[in-house]
């Protein structure tokens, strides 16, 4: 036993916990240093951010070492493994990467309070051209000194901490005994790399994304703490992965707010005018357009039903709109669109070396009027990066699995407590029974919103109801139309609480799958989602037909509906108490940006109009007439694209994403 201690293996995880350790310490440090950056925190949140610290050190670490862990796991004969010069090597390898990034994450302690943030690749390109680069370095280290002591200190420290060789067991003759020795040095490696593979993502489960910048926020109470959870290479290895955004510079600043400017002014209200109603946002996975009969019953020759029954019964009370659109492709752009305006262009927001932006949210600008908030989601705490998210944009609370099934513990109903799919979330009909209920807990009023869960990959609905919805032509039908069951029920519960009556309630989806018929296939077909308004109190509902809504139009209406009266930051515009200035919707289709109106999809390239289809004349999209449309008709459209594009690019790079 007492060899076990210096066998490769066992060397090398205590190699990588050395510099665990040393990261955290580097945390600690720089939060010495800089205790401006991080007014108001106290020692038990700081231990909240060091213990999530941990998750992107880890990721950090074994990205610096893998070459030095490939060569001390591979089941090399005992002679090689255990001769000097190969041992040397792989101490090189562990000294050299780690060294640089020890030396990086201690620098940007220095450059953290100018940035806000830690270093991305950005920074390189910021100063590519700067042909004094090395003067101000030499003027840092030196003015910095403690902060230099301190790096060349923990490098030295550590690489005189791991100079201990290891051994293996003395080399065995039989046959027997050396096929041993290399099926176990194999099976120790598979097992390493499995594990390896887990602390890179930072996790493991069809629910898990690669750990990404923006699940710093998950452990901060503001954006800019962010930059003491984070890593300075695990942030430039991230940022690796993404482009700079350049400026398109189409507008000159005050041409550029003429033609689009997200910061919307302040209205002067009566007190008559202002409403303290409770928020409901529902955001419903995968529900594209195509499975609802309310917007399809032209669809099979008039003969066209949809896999939503309920929905449709209600969208008939509501204020919904025929021209209605996704900002993106994927669940992670939804959050940003529909909560904080912020729409995806390029990539998903939460992705970008941006995403550590202060951000607002319709919770972040209710708490102003008194507003509790809390955002539900039924998969496993921390997935997809909606916690991380949630916590940005000022949600005060987060319902996921884990209080979930805290609260189903205490239910007398069994089915509570059984309702995990055994994949990725709690089956939206116990989830939303839960949401519904744990709403009369919340001091009104509120805001909420919801995600589910269950439309979502593999396509499955519970056992008990296998067989009762339509099947459909795709996998996903038959999960919508039980989705749609657990949204009855959940409406059915809701009418019985005490908010009902004074809660305005949204309803919209993240993104579309799975379509059938061609005309939901193509580049705007693809972006179609339901937006639609339901309030108890009103007494019919309507289908609006006149210009193109998007999911940023969603903050901005609500604040409208309610009579905000303060400044706010949106891409989007107030689309249920009037008309849109701008009646139209934006998207990215990459590589093109699209906007869209009431009539027509107009694709832009970056540099000049790439496509333009009529799409109430070509549903299918089959005539790009670009080339034959009067400029006129599509100049106004063109030209808040591109500002809208500018505005997005500019207010990224420079973190301008709030109003205040």
């Amino acid at each position: 036993m007492k060899g076990i201690w210096k066998h490769p293996w066992t060397v090398a995880a205590g190699n990588i916990l050395l510099l665990m350790v040393v990261y955290t310490l580097t945390r600690v440090f720089c939060y010495l240093v800089n205790p401006g950056m991080f007014p108001g925190v106290g020692w038990q949140h700081l231990l909240e951010m060091l213990w999530g610290g941990v998750r992107f050190d880890l990721t950090a670490v074994l990205y610096l070492s893998s070459l030095y862990l490939v060569g001390m796991l591979l089941p090399l004969p005992e002679r090689i493994r255990t001769g000097k010069k190969y041992q040397r090597t792989m101490r090189w390898l562990l000294w050299v990467p780690n060294s640089i990034g020890m030396i990086l994450n201690t620098a940007d302690i220095v450059y953290m309070p100018f940035s806000d943030r830690r270093t991305t690749c950005t920074f390189f390109r910021e100063f590519s051209h700067d042909g004094n680069i090395a003067q101000i370095l030499g003027h840092g280290i030196l003015e910095y000194w403690y902060v230099s002591l301190f790096g060349l200190v923990v490098v030295g420290l550590f690489i005189w901490l791991t100079r201990r060789e290891y051994q293996l067991a003395k080399p065995k003759k039989s046959k027997w005994q050396r096929s041993w020795y290399y099926l176990r040095e194999t099976l120790i490696m598979v097992a390493s790399i499995y594990l390896i593979v887990i602390g890179i993502r930072g996790g493991f489960g069809r629910y898990t994304r690669p750990i990404t910048l923006s699940n710093a926020l998950q452990y901060t109470d503001t954006p800019r703490e962010s930059a003491l959870v984070l890593n300075t290479p695990f942030s430039l290895m991230k940022s690796l992965e993404t482009e700079r955004y350049e400026d398109p510079q189409y507008y000159s600043e005050e041409e550029l707010v003429e033609h689009m400017n997200p910061v919307h002014k302040a209205e002067h209200r009566a007190a008559s005018e202002e409403r303290t109603d409770n928020v409901v946002v529902l955001i419903l996975e995968s529900f594209s357009k195509e499975y609802i009969g309310y917007y399809n019953h032209d669809l099979d020759n008039g003969t066209y039903q949809g896999y939503t029954p309920f929905l449709d019964s209600l969208l008939a009370q509501s204020v919904s709109y025929r021209y209605s659109y996704a900002s993106g492709r994927k669940s992670i752009d939804a959050m940003p669109s529909v909560l904080s305006s912020i729409p995806m262009l390029i990539e998903p927001y939460i992705v970008t070396p941006y995403a550590t932006n202060a951000v607002s949210s319709l919770a972040e600008r209710l708490r102003m009027k008194g507003y509790t908030s809390a955002f539900y989601h039924g998969a496993p705490n921390g997935s997809m990066g909606f916690q991380a998210y949630a916590r940005s944009a000022g949600f005060a609370h987060y319902c996921g699995k884990t209080e979930y099934e805290r609260w189903a513990d205490n239910q007398t109903d069994r089915a509570y407590r059984d309702a995990f799919d055994g994949t990725w979330a709690i089956w939206d009909e116990e989830f939303l029974q839960y949401y519904a209920r744990t709403m009369s807990e919340m001091q009104e009023p509120f805001v909420t919103a919801v995600f589910t869960a269950s439309s979502h990959h593999p396509f499955r609905v519970p056992k008990r109801y296998e067989g009762l919805f339509p099947e459909g032509t795709q996998p996903i039908h038959a999960p919508i139309a039980y989705s749609d069951y657990a949204l009855r029920r959940f409406f059915e519960t809701a009418k019985k609480q005490p908010w009902y009556q004074h809660t305005l309630f949204v309803l919209t989806a993240d993104h579309t799958n799975q379509p059938t018929h061609e005309r939901y296939t193509n580049a705007r077909g693809l972006y179609e989602v339901p937006i639609a308004f339901y309030h108890p109190g009103w007494k019919k509902g309507e289908l609006r037909e006149q210009g193109a809504v998007s999911q940023t139009d969603i903050l901005p209406s609500v604040l409208a509906y309610l009579g905000y009266n303060r400044p706010y930051f949106g891409f989007g515009e107030d689309a249920l108490t009037k008309e849109k200035e701008h009646p139209y919707a934006v998207c990215y289709n990459a590589p093109v940006y699209q906007i869209l109106s009431d009539s027509l999809l107009v694709q832009w390239n970056g540099e000049q109009v790439h496509a333009v289809y009529d799409y109430r004349q070509d549903p299918l999209l089959h005539r790009n007439i670009a080339d034959s449309i009067p400029p006129e008709r599509i100049a106004p459209m063109v030209d808040y694209l591109k500002a809208y594009i500018q505005q997005y690019i500019h207010r990224m790079t420079t973190d301008q994403l709030t109003a205040e």
